[in-house]
């Protein structure tokens, strides 16, 4: 079609200038995660959310204990390979079926992967929408939030019925517990990282800031409490925590976290902006969206358009990063003309992108979940309520008109 390779280059630019901001919390989530595992932050959360085990509410209360480690620590993935594994344990003994220990898992992982400040898909998709990160995170509230609750509500029904704790299995907790009092001063003040971030978030200091300032205070921290040196601190801040324990589980629950280990996504997503910035500038992605958009009318048919297109490009191409910068690539200019918020397209992505990568069996997440966790995607699947609770409710309530964002529209959009 004629377009030279510089002209290429400088759709690649244009993607990445816009995205630039995200790429560097990027390294910072590596930062944060690497920095509050020395500092305690993470294993204190861990080892008291443990605490609050209870045979009749161990459904509940395990979605609480995974939404809050996924809040702290940025990754579903992390937590499902963590807290999840020992939860499964418990979960079994109680004689719960494995694929509703799962599903809860799972659910509670990706709440806080998708609300997450720290979350990789949280920033990417507030960046492929050209939103501000904070703002795209409240929007996520207005359908997240009720979706969650809905979901205790019937993890409480479905668990009531396990009302003896004669069968717990408890020694995997006992054991986690045990090793992580050992290693760490669990006093209440290493949490302080986690709660300076919460504050500072609400209060809508701009993220990369807001990201150092924690990343230092649980270096500080790390320093008074645990008696680290300097170096051992920083090492922290570039490898994650290294210390290896001997228990394999115990280790694949510390040992994470630092700037290196952000690299393979920072790739992975750099490469897939540069070609979502030549697909734009080609033209490619605009003759796509006028056919499509021709016959949309509604902004709620917009909506259940942008989380269709995001789940189905989730299944062709086995990753949510790719899903969520292509259609936030197509519809970015939509979205604009429509007079709708960037921040309702963020929402959208990561209900289409983020929410459902762990329900198609060969994409990443699904194949990391299953593995992990023991529970074919399949069986898991029906039991993982949140995933495609949201996005189907956020669906019913843009045909309510409930939670569209709008701003001043133009006269000439054809979207009402």
């Amino acid at each position: 079609y004629g377009y030279s390779s510089a002209e290429m280059i400088d759709g690649m630019k244009s993607s990445l200038s816009r995205a630039t901001p995200a790429m560097i919390i990027f390294i910072l989530i590596g930062t944060i995660i690497g920095s509050w595992i020395h500092a305690g932050t993470v294993p204190a959360l861990i080892y008291y959310g443990l605490e609050f085990i209870n045979a009749q509410y161990f459904l509940p209360m395990g979605l609480i204990i995974c939404s809050m480690t996924s809040l702290a620590t940025g990754t579903s993935w992390g937590t499902i390979g963590t807290v999840g594994i020992a939860l499964m344990g418990i979960g079994m003994g109680l004689g719960i079926s494995p694929p509703l220990i799962a599903g809860m898992i799972i659910s509670g992982a990706y709440f806080g992967d998708k609300l997450s400040p720290i979350s990789d898909t949280t920033n990417l998709s507030a960046a492929s929408a050209d939103a501000n990160l904070y703002d795209h995170i409240v929007a996520m509230l207005y359908t997240t939030v009720p979706a969650y609750v809905i979901c205790l509500i019937i993890y409480t029904i479905l668990g009531y019925g396990f009302t003896t704790e004669a069968n717990i299995n408890l020694a995997q907790v006992t054991q986690i517990q045990s090793i992580l009092d050992e290693k760490f001063n669990l006093n209440l003040i290493v949490l302080l990282p986690m709660l300076a971030l919460l504050v500072m978030m609400v209060i809508k200091i701009s993220a990369i800031p807001a990201m150092l300032f924690t990343t230092f205070l649980a270096t500080l921290i790390s320093l008074i409490f645990q008696g680290s040196s300097l170096t051992e601190a920083l090492t922290a801040i570039n490898y994650g925590y290294t210390e290896e324990s001997g228990i394999k589980m115990i280790d694949s629950i510390l040992i994470r976290g630092g700037i290196q280990s952000m690299m393979w996504t920072f790739s992975m997503v750099y490469l897939a902006l540069c070609l979502g910035g030549v697909l734009e500038k080609a033209g490619y992605l605009t003759v796509l969206v006028e056919k499509i958009v021709t016959r949309i009318r509604s902004a709620a048919n917009l909506v259940t358009l942008v989380i269709s297109t995001t789940f189905l490009s989730n299944i062709a191409t086995s990753s949510n990063y790719m899903s969520i910068i292509l259609n936030g690539s197509i519809y970015r200019k939509v979205f604009e003309e429509a007079g709708l918020k960037r921040r309702m397209l963020s929402r959208l992505l990561e209900e289409g992108g983020t929410q459902t990568a762990a329900l198609i069996p060969w994409n990443a997440a699904a194949a990391f979940a299953a593995g992990t966790l023991g529970v074919s995607t399949l069986s898991y699947l029906p039991y993982t309520f949140l995933n495609y609770i949201n996005p189907l409710l956020s669906i019913l309530l843009a045909y309510l008109g409930i939670f569209i964002f709008r701003v001043a529209p133009k006269k000439e959009s054809s979207i009402k």
